[in-house]
């Protein structure tokens, strides 16, 4: 891997193949990502892709009252929009900037045109979207299953393996509308962490001080995605 396809900063993007990255390159536009921008709408065709840098982008299923919940979390190892490559063209959620940064995002066409070329692109979109499903899944399994508390951790986690440092900025009520709890609930539960001495909470900045700690707190959720995604993107998570 090249240091100029390092730089870029999202695993997605610096896993392309050099022929792709010089295809793709003239196309990308790096954009800031705004904490609570919406990137699309639920059954809105998409017009572009994204592939957050230091943003993380929570994915969520909106209901006809109006009310939500997170179903995955996107930041510097994906892209934002498979369904727009995988010929829905629109989907169910809503796509929601959940802690502020920047990214690069590519028009709709161009992402069509690499998609039916086929080849080494089309393997690695694949693979990444069969892990987000995977989170998905798991997601739902564990908002049925498991406590606030080990949800909470399994976002922590989630959310940290996609930033470069240990610091989320993020507001309790913004946790609760991404869980589709309370704002008591997950007050409540912040403070059992901070307590233990697993995080530092203040003005909308979570800070994690004891990862090994969060993770004993965790579900198995948080590893059953993790292992998926080192298997099916062994190279991405390594970059």
């Amino acid at each position: 891997m090249t240091n100029a396809l390092q730089s870029v900063q999202n695993h997605l993007l610096a896993s392309l193949p050099p022929e792709q990255w010089q295809r793709w390159k003239p196309d990308l536009e790096r954009v800031e990502l705004a904490l609570g921008q919406v990137l699309y709408e639920s059954g809105r065709i998409m017009s572009h892709v994204y592939f957050p840098t230091t943003a993380i982008v929570s994915l969520l299923y909106v209901m006809e009252n109006g009310s939500s919940a997170e179903i995955a979390v996107v930041g510097n190892e994906g892209i934002v929009g498979i369904s727009l490559f995988m010929g829905g063209g629109s989907t169910l959620s809503r796509a929601v900037v959940q802690s502020a940064g920047h990214g690069y995002r590519l028009k709709a066409n161009a992402m069509h045109a690499e998609f039916d070329r086929g080849g080494p692109v089309l393997h690695l979109l694949l693979r990444y979207t069969q892990a987000l499903i995977t989170q998905m899944a798991q997601t739902a399994v564990c908002n049925r299953h498991h406590t606030l508390d080990q949800q909470l951790c399994r976002w922590l986690l989630l959310s940290l393996d996609r930033l470069y440092g240990p610091e989320l900025v993020m507001t309790q009520e913004l946790i609760a509308n991404m869980l589709g709890v309370r704002r008591e609930g997950v007050t409540e539960a912040a403070l059992k962490l901070q307590r233990s001495g697993l995080i530092r909470y203040a003005r909308g900045h979570i800070t994690a001080i004891n990862r090994p700690g969060i993770e004993s707190r965790s579900c198995e959720c948080y590893a059953v995605v993790k292992r998926e995604y080192d298997r099916l993107l062994p190279d991405l998570m390594a970059v």
